[in-house]
């Protein structure tokens, strides 16, 4: 495939690697400019381009900024780029960082958000694991301990051709439905940088209570930032405790 990346940070920059190393063709942009992709376009083979011309041309876009840099994003940034073009949001919402965003505190889920100010549908997946667990945690397809990521979206096509690049990243992938049920996959949910395996993740997804969800974000975050980010087993053995995931069920 063809594959569009905006942002080319921890999780951004990972999926470069991942797709690159999957035999995909992947261009990505970055808010630092070209210059400053140079070296990760030296080991991947990937195409460091301007935001204008990493979303034209793709069979996928990969959108992995902050949450409040989505409102910076052009707002014909997609005109040229045909409506069935699936958009995978990897962002979440963190008021420290992003500021207080009024729909999402009044329960609208963060990719519905994300959606509307792109004014395009989008297929929530990869915001719910660390990227350190991106980049070191994939398995081959059928290992049993295979971590699993939820995918939410309205158009089933689209989150099939985005199961197939889970599955190319090393994980397996689940389609939880809409993108209205998206919230079940936000940070402070049992799913949430926890690591779990398919069955676990099917679980902990039940398990999940919306009310519940901006307090454990933030109780997850202080434990983040209190810790070397180098033990991130560590953040995700925390999580699982926190958030009340289904770790222990085989």
């Amino acid at each position: 495939m063809k594959i569009g990346i905006i942002g080319a940070g921890e999780i951004g920059g990972t999926l470069v690697r991942q797709y690159s190393k999957a035999g995909h063709t992947v261009k990505m942009s970055s808010s630092s400019g070209t210059e400053k992709l140079k070296n990760l376009a030296l080991e991947t083979g990937a195409s460091a381009v301007m935001l204008a011309d990493v979303v034209t041309d793709v069979d996928v876009i990969v959108i992995s900024i902050p949450m409040i840099a989505i409102l910076k994003l052009q707002k014909n940034l997609l005109k040229n780029t045909s409506a069935n073009t699936p958009i995978i949001d990897t962002c979440n919402y963190y008021p420290i960082r992003d500021g207080l965003i009024n729909d999402i505190e009044n329960g609208m889920p963060e990719s519905v958000w994300v959606s509307n100010q792109l004014q395009r549908p989008v297929i929530k997946t990869y915001n719910s694991i660390l990227y350190r667990s991106l980049a070191n945690s994939g398995l081959a397809k059928g290992s049993l301990s295979r971590v699993a990521l939820p995918i939410s979206g309205d158009d089933k096509q689209s989150k099939e051709l985005v199961s197939i690049l889970v599955n190319d990243s090393g994980f397996d992938s689940l389609d939880y439905g809409s993108l209205q049920d998206s919230w079940r996959q936000q940070p402070g949910s049992p799913v949430y940088c926890t690591d779990l395996t398919i069955t676990q993740l099917k679980k902990s997804l039940e398990r999940a209570r919306k009310d519940l969800l901006p307090e454990r974000r933030e109780l997850g975050l202080k434990f983040i930032l209190k810790n070397d980010p180098e033990l991130w087993m560590d953040v995700v053995k925390h999580n699982r405790k926190i958030y009340e995931s289904d770790f222990e069920v085989c």
